[in-house]
C-alpha cells in the first residue's frame, strides 16, 4: 500500500502549461481563495524566525548564485511538501545507539572536517487568521571567509517543480515568483563571537548537550530546567543552520540524540531531496517532529515538523507539515 501511495503522491494530475496551482487542479472555490491569497496584503505570517541578516552583497555573491542553481541539475526531484514524509512499509527500522555507533567508526578516519557556515533547502508554512495557509520554498548558503565576514544568498526555488513559478511572501505579500530568484543577497563585515551557537561546536557529547542547552535558552522563558526532546532537537536545527558538521561532530550529535527521550526509530524514508535516511519521531502534544539521519555516518539530513491536531483558526489539519529543512555538504 506504502508504494501505491507513493506513485500517486510522485503523479502530476495538470500538464505543466496548466492553468491550476499546486500538485492539482483546484476547484472555482479554492481558485477564487487563492487569487485572494495572492492579490490581497494578509495578515502578518505567524512564523518561528532565528536568523537576522543585514547589509549588502558583494562579488562574491555571484558565485553563490552560481552554486544554488545548479543544485537542481545534482540533486533528485524532492517529495512534493507540505505533504509530510512516508516511512517505507517493509523498511526496518535501525536504532540511534546502533547509528552511534556506526558515526562513531566513520568518525575515526577525521573526514569531512567541520565548516562553518550552511547550504539547506527548506519549506515553512506561513499562516494567518485570514487566508489559507501556503507553503514557502528557497534555499539558502551561508559562506564564512577567512577573515570572518560571511556572504547569505536566499533564493526562492523548489526541487521537486524545477522551472515551475515560486511562492514567496517577500515584503510580507504572498505572490509568485520566477524559479531561481535571488530574495536576498548580504555580505557581513569580520565578526566574531565566542557564545554557541557562533562558536565551534565541539566533539564530545556531554559537552554538545551542553553547547546545545546554551544555544537553546535565548529561547525559552525558564531557563532552569533541562532541555525537553522538542527542545534539544529546535537545538540541533539551530546548530545545522549554523555549522555544516563534520564527522566528529556528527558522531557526537548521533550519540547525544541516542540518549534523548522519545525518540523513537520508525525506519526509511526518501528525504525532499532524493536522499535515503533513517527516521527518528519524537510526538509531542500538538505537533510531531521527524529527525532524518544518514544510515551510513549518522548525520543529520533533515527536520520535519508536522501538527498533529487540526486547527481551524488557521486552516490546518493534523499531518500538515508546518517546517521542513534538508541541509547538505
Amino acid at each position: 500500500m506504502a508504494d501505491e501511495l507513493e506513485l500517486l503522491r510522485r503523479a502530476n494530475p495538470v500538464p505543466v502549461d496548466g492553468p491550476h496551482y499546486g500538485d492539482g487542479p483546484l476547484d472555482h472555490s479554492a481558485e477564487r481563495h487563492l487569487d485572494r491569497l495572492l492579490h490581497e496584503r494578509p495578515a502578518a505570517p505567524r512564523r518561528r524566525t532565528r536568523l537576522a541578516w543585514g547589509l549588502a552583497a558583494t562579488a562574491v555573491v555571484a558565485s553563490l548564485v552560481s552554486a544554488l542553481l545548479l543544485t537542481g541539475q545534482t540533486t533528485a526531484p524532492a517529495v512534493a511538501a507540505p505533504r509530510p514524509l512516508m516511512v517505507r512499509a517493509e523498511s526496518t527500522p535501525v536504532p540511534l545507539e546502533r547509528l552511534a555507533e556506526r558515526a562513531e567508526q566513520r568518525a575515526k578516519a577525521g573526514e569531512p572536517v567541520l565548516r562553518k557556515g550552511t547550504h539547506a533547502q527548506s519549506w515553512s508554512l506561513a499562516m494567518s487568521d485570514q487566508d489559507p495557509p501556503i507553503t514557502l520554498p528557497q534555499e539558502t548558503i551561508v559562506r564564512w571567509n577567512d577573515d570572518d565576514s560571511h556572504t547569505e544568498i536566499v533564493v526562492a526555488t523548489d526541487p521537486r517543480r524545477p522551472g515551475r513559478p515560486v511562492l514567496t511572501d517577500e515584503g510580507g505579500e504572498p505572490r509568485l515568483v520566477d524559479d531561481g530568484k535571488v530574495l536576498s543577497r548580504r555580505t557581513y563585515p569580520p565578526s566574531w563571537n565566542d557564545a554557541p551557537p557562533e562558536s565551534a561546536p565541539p566533539q564530545d557529547a556531554a559537552a554538545l548537550h551542553d553547547y546545545l542547552e546554551e544555544a537553546e535558552r535565548a529561547f525559552l522563558s525558564d531557563h532552569t530546567r533541562p532541555l525537553s526532546t522538542a527542545e534539544l532537537l529546535d537545538a540541533t536545527e539551530t546548530l545545522l543552520d549554523h555549522w555544516t558538521l563534520g564527522s566528529r561532530e556528527s558522531a557526537a550529535l548521533a550519540r547525544l540524540l541516542a540518549d534523548a527521550e522519545g525518540l523513537r526509530p520508525v525506519g526509511q524514508v526518501t528525504d525532499r531531496l532524493g536522499r535515503r535516511g533513517q527516521a527518528y519521531v519524537y510526538a509531542g502534544e500538538d505537533s510531531r517532529r521527524m529527525l532524518i539521519m544518514d544510515p551510513a555516518d549518522g548525520a543529520v539530513l533533515g527536520l520535519e515538523l508536522t501538527f498533529t491536531r487540526d486547527d481551524p483558526r488557521y486552516g490546518v489539519k493534523a499531518g500538515d507539515v508546518m517546517t521542513y529543512s534538508a541541509w547538505m555538504r
